[in-house]
C-alpha cells in the first residue's frame, strides 16, 4: 500500500543578477555567494494515508509542478523530506522521459524499464498499452510525429499498465479528447478501488471533487487549505474570482423599489426552508444578496420536485453602489460538487437583457426552467456580478451551494440528467417463402 509523508518540504532556485555572476561565483568560490535564493516552495507538510485521495490545486505558479517533481524524485528538495512507499507512476509533463527520435514502441520499452520493469515483462503487456493508447500504426513511428493528444494517451497507457501503488497525475490529462479522459479517469476509479493512492493536480475543480476525498491548495509556495475537496475548490474559486466578502449579513435599506415579490429589505436568505448553512459567500462587494423563493406548481419552498417540473427562482439583490452594468447568475450542482448547469442573465436571453443599477436599489431576479434531473438532492447557488459578459465580469456577491434542493421521480433514469429520449420500433416482418 502505498502511502505519502511530506516533511517541511521546501524548493529554492538561485538567482543571479547577470549572466556573468553565475561564472564568477564559481571561479572566485572564497569570495562569497553573488546570487539570491528564490523560493518556490516553503514549510510543505502534508501526509497522504494509503489508498487516500487527494487533489492539488492553485492558481499558475503556486508551486503545484515542482512539487509533484520533488514527491517523484525528478527534483530535489533544498530543505525537508519526502518518503514514500510503495510503487510509485507518475504522469506530469507531457511526453516528460519520451526520447522524440525513438519510435512509440521504443519508447514503451525505454519507460517500463524506468519503472522497474524487465524486458519479458513490458513485451507480455504491450498488447494492453497499444489497446488502451488506441493510435494505431502511430506506436511505430517517431514521437516527435505525434500529436500532443497522442502523447498522453501513450504516456497514460504506460505509467498505468500494471497497477501502482501510489498514482500521481498532472495537468497532462487536460490535453486529452474527451473520449480519452473518460478512459483514464475510469482507470483511476478501478485503481482506487483496488486500493491506489492517488495525488491529483488539475484546475478542474469539478474533477477534484468527483475523484477526491480531500484536497490542498496552494497558494505562494506554502501550504494555504487543506481540508474536504469541497471546501478547498471553494476556496481556489474565491482565489481565482474575488475576495470572500467580510460581512455574512448585510444592514437594511430603507425605500420601497415595488418588488412583486420577497417584500422587506432585511437578509432573510437563512431564514427560508432549504436553506443550507454550510453556503459560502464571498465577492468583491458592492451589492448583497438579501434573499430567495423557489416556485414549484404554485407551491412555494417546495419539500419536493418532480423532475421535469418548470421551476421558478427568484433572488432579491439590493445594490451599494451604482453599476452601468449588472449580471445575475444562477448554477446547479450536485451534492458531491458536479456542476450540472450554470446560467445568466446574458445567456438566458440570448444577449438581449441589459440591466443597469443604482445605490439604494432593491432588484429582484428570474430563472425560469424545467428540472430535468434524476432523484436526488442538489445545491443552488445565486450570484451578481458587474461588467461586460463578452469580456470580464466581476463577482460582487455570489452565495455558492446556498439552497438544497429535493427532486423526485416516480420513474428513474440512469445517470443525472434527462436527456428526454424517445423510442419506437417497427412492427415485425414475417419472412416469405
Amino acid at each position: 500500500m502505498g502511502t505519502i509523508c511530506v516533511t517541511n518540504v521546501g524548493k529554492a532556485y538561485k538567482q543571479y543578477p547577470n549572466r556573468w555572476s553565475r561564472l564568477a561565483e564559481w571561479v572566485f568560490s572564497f569570495a562569497g555567494p553573488r546570487h539570491r535564493l528564490q523560493w518556490v516552495l516553503q514549510d510543505i507538510n502534508f501526509t497522504v494515508q494509503a489508498g487516500e485521495s487527494v487533489g492539488i490545486v492553485g492558481i499558475n505558479g503556486a508551486g503545484k509542478s515542482t512539487l509533484l517533481k520533488i514527491i517523484t524524485g525528478t527534483t530535489l528538495p533544498t530543505t525537508g523530506r519526502i518518503e514514500t512507499t510503495g510503487r510509485v507512476a507518475a504522469l506530469l509533463e507531457l511526453g516528460m522521459g519520451f526520447h522524440t527520435d525513438f519510435t512509440g514502441r521504443q519508447n514503451v520499452f525505454m519507460a517500463g524499464q524506468l519503472q522497474g520493469l524487465t524486458m519479458a515483462q513490458i513485451a507480455e503487456l504491450m498488447p494492453e498499452i497499444e489497446r488502451f493508447a488506441e493510435i494505431g500504426d502511430y506506436l511505430d513511428q517517431p514521437v516527435r510525429v505525434y500529436s500532443s493528444g497522442m502523447q498522453v494517451r501513450l504516456a497514460f497507457a504506460v505509467a498505468t499498465a500494471v497497477r501502482p501503488d501510489i498514482l500521481i497525475v498532472d495537468e497532462a490529462l487536460s490535453v486529452g479528447d474527451a473520449y480519452f479522459q473518460v478512459k483514464c479517469y475510469q482507470r483511476i476509479s478501478q485503481f482506487k478501488a483496488l486500493g491506489t493512492t492517488l495525488l491529483l493536480v488539475t484546475h478542474s475543480t469539478g474533477e477534484v471533487v468527483k475523484h477526491c476525498q480531500r484536497a490542498l491548495m496552494l497558494k505562494n509556495g506554502r501550504v494555504e487549505l487543506d481540508s474536504s475537496a469541497r471546501a478547498v475548490t471553494n476556496r481556489y474559486l474565491d482565489e481565482l474570482f474575488g475576495k470572500q466578502q467580510e460581512s455574512a449579513t448585510a444592514s437594511s435599506s430603507s425605500g420601497d423599489i415595488g418588488a412583486d415579490f420577497l417584500p422587506g429589505f432585511t437578509d432573510d436568505f437563512h431564514t427560508r426552508p432549504g436553506y443550507h448553512r454550510e453556503e459560502y459567500r464571498w465577492g468583491h462587494g458592492g451589492a448583497v444578496i438579501l434573499d430567495y423563493l423557489i416556485v414549484a406548481e404554485g407551491q412555494p419552498y417546495p419539500s419536493r420536485i418532480e423532475g421535469n417540473t418548470l421551476v421558478d427562482f427568484y433572488f432579491k439583490v439590493r445594490f451599494d453602489g451604482d453599476f452601468n452594468e449588472v449580471v445575475p447568475g444562477f448554477l446547479i450542482k450536485t451534492m458531491d460538487g458536479i456542476f450540472l448547469y450554470g446560467t445568466n442573465s446574458f445567456i438566458a436571453s440570448q444577449g438581449r437583457e441589459s440591466l443597469d443599477a443604482r445605490t439604494g436599489e432593491v432588484r429582484v431576479f428570474q430563472f425560469s426552467l424545467p428540472l430535468t434531473l434524476n432523484e436526488g438532492h442538489y445545491l443552488i447557488s445565486f450570484g451578481i456580478s458587474s461588467g461586460n459578459p463578452l469580456q470580464e465580469l466581476i463577482p460582487l456577491e455570489r452565495r455558492y451551494d446556498a439552497v438544497l434542493l429535493h427532486v423526485g421521480r416516480t420513474m428513474q433514469f440512469w445517470g443525472i440528467v434527462d436527456m428526454e429520449a424517445s423510442f419506437s420500433h417497427s412492427s415485425p416482418a414475417k419472412a416469405t417463402l
